[in-house]
């Protein structure tokens, strides 16, 4: 409210809003956003979850005075639905709630229930397809086939796009009276299943909306189809209709079979489902061991969420993707909820107290590392810990309500939590919705498919009574094996997984041994159905086509030399490659609490061979390219130097602030609103020539975040930064010096935590890759810098050079082709309230605290406490 309202969220690295159009395009990202107050909104019954009454009903007279729904935006159905219309449902239930225990909300007459019926006719209009799957986004004034809705030319959705809306829109349907809404995505599941393949019972990642036709068919638990599963099943415990049970079980049971490769969920296709389709998995399926312990299938829920678990451990947050050996695939981290979601369940079906201590990991990662002046800020890169100026909504809708809710006990709750089911966004929806308004006759057309184990049947929710019968250690004997599963290395027995990588049936010619002047190599080639085409530029381009292959099994191994060449392909381009750095702001009032994406030069120091860095103030240098010599040495001496890009070659640069006693400098890019939000990592060359004498480390920060830093000079003046291969610890960075105050009480809150865990412990004694590729990307030749893409969700095969081979598949199945949007609206995601770790004082000073755990007014009260802190801090801007 502070530094974002009434904007759609929050940009905690620069303290304002983020209003669509007035940022630069961040691509189906931005889909989220409608100018409607969104993280307002998806907040909502989170508040009264933190038993904030108070400022709920504050919030909801702003939303019902603020917010207008009709704006000329082109937003996601899908994410609309899951935060708006949920966030709306999710509101109105604890009000009405609230009203009736008689003391908040008396004034409430159903102002958010009718806001969410008139987003639900806006959203209806997606719906106008002959199969009744949604567009996958509307426009909310002119909805899809209007001449100004600047929208309904897509031809597909994803599976979960279109998948995860039976909750919320039964729900209107129930709260409202009004069927269509529930008769639409009931009609749009229905299809979705009459689609599934047939002899798999999989369902493929995206679908043709007006067709049916599968134009993804590779299938996983994770982006894309998540959500789909999810609700599913949470459509037969909140309506109560058995179809939705038998379907979900169908589905569960081809993913154990095909999918689930324990501890790992990896992704195959829908056609040939004993064929893994990659080799990574990207984060969204943590959700899965939750969705897993309300079905009553607990020992692999425990399997899968160790192991992740492990991953964090590794890197303090799970990576938008990794590989089957646990390598960082996407480093991104935009604060996801989905391992808290499964590990709130977890610790619900188990009592075991080692959920409580996962929890405590969590949120010690998040004060350490994500935490920022004004709020939580998104990791760019885990490796790094480098920040994205990024909170979305979901991190206040999701992760503080999961992570709150794992250290509350009941009398801290001012409601039964049972008596509600979460959405894919936590949203509240009270279950006495199934006897309401029950207007949807119930037709059973799932039986005639389903010929599977009775076991897979069950009609009641499972008892943690009858999971852990007189054995606590249940879970710990799951987890025990995997405990060292990602140092070590990726678990064997896998069969799938080796002969996908190698170590089963292989193809007659390895990737590593093709050449392409050898004759009887194209011999080969051509039988597996894999053609070689040379381009212009020298390069060959290898192509497979199945139906070209002499049998279906020299097809299948021709798809297994494709991976092969792409996964070399890929390593290849990675040896070439540098990683990202890191610029951390050190000094007051930031405290180490802002870390940079930058871009590593060629030459200089090697950060990644000193650990501890380099640390300085900065000085801008003049003149300010740095191509000549420097005329105010004085004031770069022992100091940082801050340049302009342009002009001159990098390496001149470097030998000209060294000369003038800079001990590192930093080169900003002169390209007005360039960002590593938005632009591939930059690296820069050198100039030819010998480059041995500059000793001093570079780096690269673009246009926006070097503005952080010129912006703070002119507040602050003196301004240190400490520069380095990750993002120091700020007990590290502090280590021999004066802690600031504010650090050591903003800490208070952890050991209440602590408490909790060891009260559990006594408790417990008296009765546990899509290809990455380098790119040139705008080189300019008088600079002589060079560019990283690494993001290649964006690229294809076809796009990824390496040794002078490009590859590409034309059958139905692209190896490692992902689509970029296809991460996003796969399953909505998390937000999470930490709770501050405590530390002791100075020895002559003395900290009095209660002992008794205070979760609820402690959460909240961490960001506001912050704000306080920082004495200077009082502008909205850096």
């Amino acid at each position: 409210q502070e530094h974002a309202y009434p904007a759609d969220e929050l940009m905690p690295l620069t303290c304002r809003g983020r209003v669509r159009g007035q940022e630069p395009s961040r691509g189906d990202v931005d889909d989220a956003l409608g100018k409607f107050s969104l993280t307002l909104i998806d907040t909502l019954d989170t508040l009264v979850v933190l038993n904030k009454t108070k400022e709920f009903e504050e919030a909801v007279k702003k939303v019902i005075k603020d917010v207008n729904l009709d704006n000329d935006i082109v937003v996601s159905v899908f994410e609309t639905n899951i935060r708006v219309l949920g966030g709306l449902l999710g509101g109105h239930s604890v009000a009405i709630m609230l009203k009736e225990k008689g003391e908040y909300m008396q004034w409430y007459n159903g102002e958010l229930l009718h806001m969410a019926k008139e987003l639900g006719y806006k959203l209806l209009p997606a719906f106008n397809t002959t199969s009744g799957l949604p567009y996958p986004r509307v426009n909310l004034k002119f909805g899809v086939r209007h001449p100004e809705a600047r929208t309904g030319t897509e031809t597909d959705t994803c599976t979960a796009c279109a998948g995860t809306l039976i909750l919320e829109f039964a729900a209107l349907s129930r709260f409202t009276g009004t069927s269509v809404f529930e008769e639409y995505a009931r009609k749009a599941l229905d299809f979705i299943w009459e689609k599934r393949q047939r002899s798999s019972n999989l369902v493929g990642v995206t679908i043709n909306i007006h067709t049916g036709d599968w134009v993804r068919k590779d299938s996983g638990v994770g982006a894309g189809i998540d959500s789909y599963y999810e609700y599913l099943l949470k459509a037969y415990v909140l309506l109560g209709d058995d179809s939705f049970l038998e379907r979900f079980n169908t589905h569960y049971d081809a993913i154990m079979r095909y999918i689930s490769q324990p501890p790992l969920l990896l992704d195959v296709h829908i056609h040939k489902p004993m064929l893994n389709a990659r080799t990574w998995m990207d984060s969204l399926l943590a959700f899965f061991p939750g969705l897993q312990v309300l079905k009553g299938d607990i020992r692999p829920a425990i399997e899968t969420h160790e192991m992740l678990y492990q991953v964090i451990k590794k890197h303090n947050f799970l990576p938008e993707a990794f590989t089957t050996d646990f390598r960082v695939h996407w480093a991104q981290h935009p604060l996801r909820p989905e391992f808290a979601e499964s590990t709130y369940f977890l610790y619900k079906a188990t009592g075991d107290p080692y959920y409580l201590e996962v929890g405590k990991t969590l949120i010690e990662n998040l004060n350490k590392y994500a935490r920022v002046p004004c709020g939580f800020a998104a990791m760019k890169d885990v490796r790094t810990g480098s920040h994205e100026d990024r909170m979305d909504s979901f991190f206040l809708a999701e992760m503080f309500k999961y992570l709150y809710l794992l250290f509350a006990d009941k009398e801290d709750m001012i409601f039964d939590i049972e008596d509600y089911i979460f959405t894919t966004e936590a949203h509240l929806l009270p279950l006495w919705l199934s006897t309401t308004n029950q207007t949807i006759s119930k037709k059973n057309t799932t039986t005639e498919y389903t010929e599977l184990d009775d076991s897979n049947f069950d009609w009641t929710c499972p008892n943690t009574q009858i999971l852990f019968p007189n054995d606590p250690m249940f879970a710990q004997s799951i987890r025990e094996p995997l405990k060292n599963v990602v140092d070590k290395s990726c678990p064997r027995g896998i069969s799938r997984v080796e002969e996908s990588l190698g170590s089963g049936p292989k193809p007659p010619l390895r990737a590593r041994d093709f050449m392409a002047s050898n004759p009887e190599h194209l011999e080969i080639l051509k039988k597996m159905g894999v053609s070689l085409i040379h381009l212009k530029d020298g390069r060959v381009q290898l192509v497979q086509h199945a139906v070209q292959a002499a049998s279906s099994l020299d097809a299948e191994d021709g798809l297994r030399f494709m991976q092969e060449m792409i996964e070399l392909s890929s390593q290849q381009q990675k040896e070439q490659q540098l990683p990202p750095r890191a610029v951390q702001i050190v000094s007051h009032p930031f405290f180490g609490r802002v870390v940079l994406t930058a871009g590593p030069a060629q030459f200089g120091m090697d950060l990644s061979k000193h650990k501890a860095g380099t640390r300085g103030f900065v000085a801008t240098i003049k003149p300010y390219n740095g191509c000549s010599e420097i005329t105010n040495p004085e004031a770069v001496k022992e100091k940082i130097a801050l340049m302009q890009r342009g002009q001159c070659m990098f390496a001149e640069k470097a030998r000209n602030i060294q000369k003038a006693g800079a001990i590192g400098g930093i080169v900003i890019d002169d390209n007005e609103g360039s960002s590593s939000d938005t632009a591939p990592l930059f690296q820069m060359a050198g100039d030819g020539k010998n480059t041995d004498d500059i000793t001093i480390p570079m780096l690269f920060l673009f246009n926006k975040e070097g503005n952080i830093i010129l912006d703070a000079i002119r507040e602050y003046e003196a301004v240190e930064v400490l520069l380095s291969d990750k993002a120091k610890d700020r007990a590290t960075i502090f280590k021999g010096k004066m802690i600031p105050n504010y650090i050591i009480d903003s800490n208070l809150e952890m050991e209440n935590m602590d408490q909790k865990l060891s009260e559990n412990d006594s408790h417990k004694q008296n009765s546990e890759e899509a290809t990455s590729v380098s790119q040139d990307v705008g080189e300019e030749p008088e600079e002589g810098e060079t560019s990283d893409v690494t993001d290649p969700d964006s690229l294809s095969p076809a796009h990824a050079d390496s040794d002078s081979i490009s590859i590409s598949n034309q059958d139905s199945y692209a190896p490692g082709t992902e689509e970029a949007s296809a991460l996003e609206p796969a399953r909505a995601q998390g937000d999470h309230q930490p709770q501050e770790q405590k530390t002791e004082t100075e020895s002559n000073s003395k900290v009095n605290w209660d002992n008794k755990v205070q979760p609820m007014e402690s959460i909240l009260a961490d960001w506001n406490e912050d704000i306080e802190a920082f004495e200077m801090m009082e502008k909205d801007e850096l």
